[in-house]
């Protein structure tokens, strides 16, 4: 059984599964927190280092974070540690990656200044909620 379910199925909460970004070693290139993958009937899709597709939602846009709460537990930030851990440009993969603060005080990784998400009940290589109440999975 992959580690994610032996600790989803602990009860952790959704929350405690965000993706974050291993450390690097001083001077060595960040590993990015992404990957390209293909999803069945959507081509190349942005997903994290688990496998798991990312999302955008319509309704955030130029850095405003508006998911939280209740629709952040659906909905997990791809959270990273430190800036520094997510590259401008990732190779292989079209759009300018970045971070907003979220109201917690978290970095969340954005791409085309929009943060993105997973979606809490997906399993790796799933795309469940594309053009779901305004969520999209990220192409590339």
């Amino acid at each position: 059984m992959p580690t994610w379910l032996r600790l989803a199925t602990a009860g952790l909460s959704a929350a405690s599964l965000l993706a974050v970004a291993a450390p690097v070693a001083p001077g060595a290139p960040a590993r990015p927190p992404v990957i390209k993958q293909k999803a069945a009937g959507f081509g190349n899709v942005l997903a994290t280092r688990g496998h798991r597709a990312l999302y955008f939602w319509n309704a955030e846009r130029d850095f405003k974070v508006r998911c939280t709460g209740a629709c952040a537990k659906a909905w997990p930030p791809l959270i990273v540690r430190t800036r520094a851990a997510v590259p401008r440009r990732v190779a292989g993969i079209r759009g300018t990656f970045g971070v907003v603060r979220r109201p917690d005080g978290k970095l969340q990784v954005t791409r085309n200044r929009r943060p993105i998400y997973t979606y809490a009940h997906e399993k790796p290589y799933q795309v469940l909620c594309d053009n779901v109440d305004g969520w999209f999975v990220v192409r590339v």
